[in-house]
């Protein structure tokens, strides 16, 4: 009989210990996920654009009507070099558009030390080059920033007799427009629209050529058409031709002393016949 008291004291022991043993760890366990939890909900005042920032604009930090503003931001998502100040992030220019909500990076803005907005904007391998254009071609009004253009020049090539007007170069990225002043052939000071492009090595050869022989325009793609398409180039006595005007041109002396007669029929009641008329005489 003394044997069952001492049975009962151990299983009782034992399962003190099972049961100290069994809380701790669900002790620990809950701590590690009041923790994550804890970590999860943590944030921190980043920098995040306040509306619609386009590239190449300086940015307001204005505490009333700006640019930018802070917002909360999970630190276990912590962008990397974000800034975290608005002062920061006045009169930093954008790199790139940033949408409302976008955090504000590093490496979304120009620096603050070296070369501009343009430099950072050029693909590797390309080239910014900037050339006057004609008027006529709409730069100021129609042609953008980020607009696809084709590239025509007009110029009288060694052998012709007329101009000859020839799209020379497609599909080009526009990076900027603006405007320089130059001096005409009488001395006079003259606005000249510009227009800075996205090009190869090999394409600013023939911009560069193309631009001290002739006359440069620019065409405007429609978003998304990148289909190129080759042509002969127009000249005057095509452009006639290709309108009819030499089919159409009269012969000298003929059809004179001849009249012209259109053939028509005529339907009386049930009868139908064919009668002709006939017009004034040519050449008189």
């Amino acid at each position: 009989m003394a044997v069952r008291p001492r049975a009962v004291i151990v299983v009782g022991i034992v399962a003190v210990i099972v049961a100290g043993i069994a809380s701790t760890l669900l002790y620990k366990y809950l701590k590690r996920q009041e923790q994550k939890v804890r970590e999860a909900v943590a944030t921190k005042k980043i920098v995040v654009a306040s509306r619609v920032i386009p590239v190449g604009t300086a940015i307001s930090a204005s505490a009333v009507v700006g640019d930018v503003k802070l917002s909360d931001w999970p630190e276990r998502n912590m962008p990397v070099g974000v800034l975290t100040s608005l002062d920061s992030a006045a009169g930093r220019v954008a790199l790139m558009t940033l949408q409302e909500g976008d955090p504000v990076t590093e490496s979304k803005l120009v620096p603050r030390e070296g070369a501009g907005v343009l430099t950072y904007r050029i693909p590797d391998g390309h080239r910014a080059m900037t050339v006057g254009v004609d008027k006529v071609s709409g730069v100021s009004g129609f042609i953008s920033p980020g607009n696809m253009v084709d590239v025509v020049v007009t110029t009288k090539p060694e052998g012709y007799r007329e101009d000859v007007s020839k799209i020379f170069l497609q599909n080009i990225p526009v990076l900027a427009t603006g405007h320089v002043i130059e001096k005409k052939s009488s001395g006079e000071p003259e606005d000249v629209p510009t227009v800075t492009l996205d090009v190869t090595p090999e394409q600013a050869e023939k911009l560069a050529l193309a631009s001290t022989q002739g006359r440069l325009q620019m065409i405007l793609r429609r978003a998304g058409d990148i289909n190129e398409v080759s042509t002969s180039g127009a000249t005057v006595t095509k452009v006639i031709a290709s309108s009819g005007a030499a089919a159409r041109k009269p012969v000298a002396g003929a059809g004179k002393g001849k009249s012209r007669g259109e053939n028509v029929e005529v339907l009386r009641s049930i009868n139908k016949s064919v009668e002709t008329f006939r017009g004034k005489e040519e050449g008189l």
